[in-house]
């Protein structure tokens, strides 16, 4: 059993989400299963020799994340397992490294200060790689995607874009670019100013729109399709409209003097994406449509 496929089915990692859906169902079928690729991931030694020395004397890194933000990253049926696209592609990094990339659940709003504290190794943990956040940590590149607006099913308030969520109340995860973005566009509101519900985590702001104390929730967009499609969740939440807005990059977040393994993240990412394994894990959790195809440092605006 090669290095990937022994950690991953330890973690008891999903291998797909079935038609979109992120259900108890398929993930304790996926992860009783494990999860194998077709291409055997190995470690290789030239890229564990860029890590950190204190990385490959204790075998692993750990990694913050707010789990609750599926498909990207949530808790299996168990409670305690990490599962999702970026658990995965952990999985995947750490095989080629020849450690173990450990998923950590903690809060995202204090995640990039964690970091810069050496609580945690890095945030991998569906971030947005922006200028503001650059001036904190360093940023290695995976993913590229924008924000939707998520509203209740039938769409009470007939929203159908952002200016449609002026004189509204509107959920929002703290901390992140949305709560950000609509800070910008209450100018645009005049004398009908947004209010913004900030949750502690995405559950939290997802909650405040299923009991209606939201109209609105502005979130990722593939969460949002997540939900939307999911077979337990599409009763409840329907997309305003397709468009995504801000479109940005995911990076995984390393403190800026920790240039070495940011340095292994990247060249990690890069065997990755050149044997297609990368692309195998974005089939997986049906999120082709956000797959780069370099690994790119620090590339958001």
């Amino acid at each position: 059993m090669n290095v990937f496929r022994r950690a991953v089915t330890v973690a008891g990692v999903l291998a797909v989400l079935a038609a979109g859906g992120c259900g108890a169902s398929a993930a304790e079928s996926s992860a009783s299963a494990g999860l194998d690729l077709t291409g055997a991931v190995t470690a290789d030694e030239s890229l564990r020799a860029m890590l950190p020395q204190a990385a490959r004397d204790r075998g692993f890194v750990r990694m913050v994340t707010d789990a609750s933000y599926a498909p990207m990253e949530h808790f299996a049926a168990d409670g305690r397992t990490i599962i999702g696209f970026e658990p995965d592609l952990a999985a995947a990094l750490g095989a080629v490294l020849g450690i173990k990339v450990e998923m950590v659940f903690g809060d995202f709003a204090t995640a990039l200060d964690e970091v810069r504290k050496g609580t945690y190794d890095g945030v991998f943990s569906s971030m947005t790689d922006t200028a503001a956040r650059e001036k904190k940590a360093d940023f290695v590149n995976y993913f590229s995607t924008g924000s939707a607006i998520l509203v209740q099913r039938g769409n009470p308030q007939h929203i159908t874009d952002l200016t449609g969520l002026c004189g509204q109340r509107v959920a929002v995860e703290a901390g992140t670019i949305q709560e950000d973005m609509l800070s910008r566009d209450q100018a645009k509101c005049g004398n009908r100013p947004m209010t913004l519900d900030a949750g502690r985590t995405g559950a939290d702001a997802l909650l405040r729109l299923r009991t209606g104390r939201t109209v609105a929730l502005l979130i990722d967009y593939p969460p949002a399709v997540a939900l939307v499609t999911d077979s337990l969740t599409d009763a409840y939440y329907e997309l305003a409209s397709d468009q995504q807005y801000e479109p940005g990059l995911y990076g995984i977040a390393v403190a800026k003097e920790n240039t070495a393994l940011r340095d292994a993240l990247q060249a990690a990412l890069t065997r990755l994406i050149r044997t297609g394994t990368y692309g195998e894990l974005l089939q997986r959790w049906n999120l082709t449509s956000g797959g780069v195809t370099e690994a790119t440092i620090n590339g958001g605006d």
